[in-house]
């Protein structure tokens, strides 16, 4: 194996090099978030003497196996790709970039999905190479999710120098995007040309970072994948009050009093706290908290008053999102609705282009359609790696959503014919 050394703020990393790509694994982007850290915002990473090998993913933070036998299947039953190790130290990023560049790379920032109770930067569906071939610099980044991300408790909130609620998750993606833009340059990257993009849980990310006061300025565009938009009726932020009465409760099923204690509690009995909880909620349990400092004001206040980044922005959907049935339109869906009407306050409120696309290959294999993630094959050029029968027009797909994002990546227009969305032009792109 050939191996390459760069150097960043921290010091020299030592990353592996093929004639066409230079890949960094694990890469710290903020100190571990052990011990007294643990419900805190992330820190700046420490310096380190020599060389620090990026050789090999990082662990994850700790989380639930996937227990859904549907999701099990699909995407965590590869020997070849086994659930990492868990610990909280788990803030670190991955960077794919092209061997042989003169600079000035687009850079895409993958946020993953998973409820914000799971989910990591290497899962079996996420990969570089498509990007790199394409130009584009790619990173994933691991960030604290469940307990450890999204916990609330008045007593947090008054020892927080922001007075931040529970956003930790959300600060960490933050921290890894200050990381990115004071670092990627050493890797052939454009620091004002960051395109974020995520699905599920990483598309509310997106769209909170956005719109959050804290990353104005650090974004050039975003991708929207199976998200939020505007009043959407399943993925919703939280009150604080909300946030707090969740926190109540873990503290209760803990068997503690306060938060000293709490941070003394073994990981693995915070993580198997999590299905209790979730018996009890009707919603996703974790999501971004309207705490006045990440989130000054609701997602949907924000949007409506267009309150957000005028960037170009692309937002979509998978035909059975969130079993959608294959008799029920999803174009017809308040869960759509929220997609266009979105970009409806987006083109109304900016000047920047916004495009609608739905993700409706019915996947072989079985009968599951274009199920919740089944995307993401095809967007990071994976099907290879994917137990089912992949058929020629697959790859055919996967190849128009590559150029298309990478595309989008680049200069903000995906191309393909795609029209940007508008009330008088309702184009919406279909894969």
């Amino acid at each position: 194996m050939k191996t390459v050394e760069i150097k960043v703020e921290q010091g020299i990393l030592r990353g592996e090099e093929t004639d066409t790509k230079r890949v960094f694994k694990g890469v710290p982007y903020a100190k571990p978030p052990v011990g007294n850290l643990r419900f805190s915002s992330p820190q700046p990473p420490d310096r380190w003497l020599g060389v620090k090998e990026a050789l090999s993913f990082s662990k994850i933070c700790p989380q639930p196996k996937a227990t859904n036998p549907f999701y099990r299947k699909e995407f965590y039953a590869y020997p070849d790709y086994p659930y990492p190790d868990m610990s909280e130290d788990c803030l670190y990023l991955n960077i794919w970039a092209p061997s042989h560049t003169k600079g000035g790379c687009p850079v895409a920032v993958w946020i993953h999905g998973g409820a914000f109770d799971h989910g990591y930067g290497n899962e079996v569906t996420f990969d570089g190479d498509v990007f790199v071939q394409n130009g584009v610099i790619l990173v994933t980044l691991n960030y604290r999710v469940g307990i450890f991300g999204f916990f609330a408790h008045p007593e947090l909130t008054e020892a927080d120098p922001t007075h931040c609620v529970s956003n930790y998750g959300i600060l960490d993606q933050i921290m890894a995007l200050r990381w990115i833009r004071r670092n990627i340059e050493a890797f052939g990257g454009d620091p004002d040309n960051i395109t974020l993009f995520g699905q599920s849980a990483g598309a509310m990310s997106v769209q909170t970072l956005i719109s959050s006061p804290m990353t104005r300025g650090m974004v050039a565009k975003a991708i929207i994948q199976s998200g939020v938009g505007y009043q959407n009726p399943i993925l919703k932020d939280k009150t604080i009050e909300e946030a707090y009465q969740t926190g109540e409760e873990i503290m209760k099923l803990a068997g503690v009093k306060n938060i000293q204690a709490l941070r003394q509690v073994p990981a693995s009995k915070l993580v198997d706290i999590l299905p209790k909880l979730q018996k009890s909620s009707q919603h996703i349990l974790f999501s971004p908290v309207v705490d006045g400092f990440v989130l000054e004001d609701s997602l949907d206040s924000l949007a409506k008053r267009g309150d957000i980044q005028d960037i170009p922005c692309i937002i979509g959907v998978n035909g059975n999102d969130f079993g959608f049935g294959k008799e029920e339109s999803i174009r017809k869906s308040a869960y759509f609705q929220s997609m266009i009407d979105f970009v409806n306050l987006h083109n109304q409120h900016g000047k920047s282009s916004s495009y609608l696309y739905i993700f409706d290959r019915q996947l072989p294999g079985d009968d599951a359609g274009a199920f919740h993630s089944a995307e993401l094959w095809y967007v990071f050029g994976t099907l290879n790696r994917c137990w089912r029968p992949m058929e020629v027009r697959d790859y055919k797909i996967s190849d128009e959503m590559i150029s298309a994002w990478t595309s989008f990546m680049k200069d903000g227009n995906p191309g393909l014919g795609w029209k940007p969305f508008h009330e008088e032009n309702d184009f919406i792109r279909r894969f």
